[in-house]
């Protein structure tokens, strides 16, 4: 079994093509597996006006305030079916090396998902990413 010591936590989201707009995301390597937890995904701006547009919804004012406006009408979208949050697992891959970053965050080393969870709420994601490198410390 895999110490909690041992376990290693990086800033960075460890999945999702949409990271970068994700508020939430907790990355954690436990042994040779890499959990990553991301959610709260907010598009860029011209997604946000398409989002709205299709949902027929105006959005008012420029900026932070058209941000914020989309945040009270829209707010955070789905990154999957039904689900504002997830948590995946992978085969912990080789750790960044990028001269710019160098963070250590391992890349999958491939991206088929050995355990998959979703989650509406930011406490049911925190504890369902736990909940996986607990179990996934057990292997």
């Amino acid at each position: 079994m895999e110490s909690v010591s041992d376990w290693k936590w990086f800033g960075h989201a460890g999945h999702f093509i949409c990271s970068q707009w994700c508020r939430f995301h907790l990355c954690t390597q436990v042994g040779k597996y890499l959990i990553s937890t991301v959610g709260e995904y907010v598009p860029d701006s011209d997604v946000r006006g398409v989002i709205a547009e299709s949902r027929g919804i105006k959005l008012e004012g420029q900026g932070d305030a058209r941000l914020a406006d989309y945040m009270e009408k829209v707010g955070f979208e789905e990154i999957g079916y039904q689900r504002k949050y997830e948590t995946m697992v992978f085969e912990a891959g080789k750790p960044c090396t990028i001269a710019d970053c160098n963070c250590g965050l391992p890349v999958p080393a491939n991206y088929s998902d050995l355990d998959t969870a979703g989650y509406n709420d930011a406490g049911e994601a925190t504890r369902g990413h736990y909940d996986l490198c607990n179990k996934w410390a057990q292997k």
